[in-house]
């Protein structure tokens, strides 16, 4: 018996609150977007996609991952729907599904180690997340020149005061965070 089908606009749709197909190409997204002329699939294209069902394709894109979230596409589209959210959701479809591109691994590898960090602290904690980071990405990828860099790195932070050790004292309610992430139900 074969799989069903998933249909992929659906789930934008469910995940983002948006309604792809308000969307009507008039490209002011990609016009207000900071980052539109560097991406390689621009909002426009993005929005395109996603109601066509081809979102595992663009889940591929480094776009998503150059999104700066600042909501200008959301805030200058006429129809009033939510790119932003979108995009949002694509990141979230690449990460489940794993098809996030190479040169998206090391976005995608800091944020995981952001939010386990937000996860087991209720905050960040600068260190604990950049060792995790480092540490993860390294064994995805074996990037020794990577690990040496960021070693000579650390030192002349800690120098100039951009690094601190002090661990920071975890949240009060930790239970609300962890309600928080599974409700959200994504594996980091």
């Amino acid at each position: 018996m074969s799989k069903p089908v998933q249909d992929w606009s659906a789930r934008v749709e469910e995940l983002s609150g948006a309604k792809l197909n308000d969307c009507y190409q008039c490209g002011k997204c990609t016009a207000g977007c900071p980052r539109g002329e560097v991406m390689d699939v621009p909002p426009t294209r993005i929005m395109r996609s996603a109601q066509s069902g081809d979102v595992l394709e663009v889940a591929k894109a480094r776009s998503i991952w150059q999104c700066l979230s600042c909501q200008t596409c959301t805030a200058r589209c006429p129809k009033n729907v939510e790119v932003a959210g979108v995009v949002d959701a694509l990141r979230q479809i690449s990460i489940e599904t794993n098809t996030f591109s190479d040169e998206s691994l090391k976005v995608v590898s800091f944020q995981k180690a952001f939010l386990r960090s937000v996860r087991r602290n209720g905050r960040t904690n600068e260190t604990e997340m950049a060792t995790d980071f480092e540490a993860r990405y390294f064994f995805r990828r074996f990037d020794v020149a990577n690990v040496i860099r960021v070693g000579l790195l650390g030192p002349k932070m800690i120098a100039r005061g951009k690094m601190h050790f002090k661990l920071g004292s975890p949240v009060k309610d930790k239970a609300l965070v962890k309600r928080i992430f599974d409700k959200c139900g994504v594996e980091l």
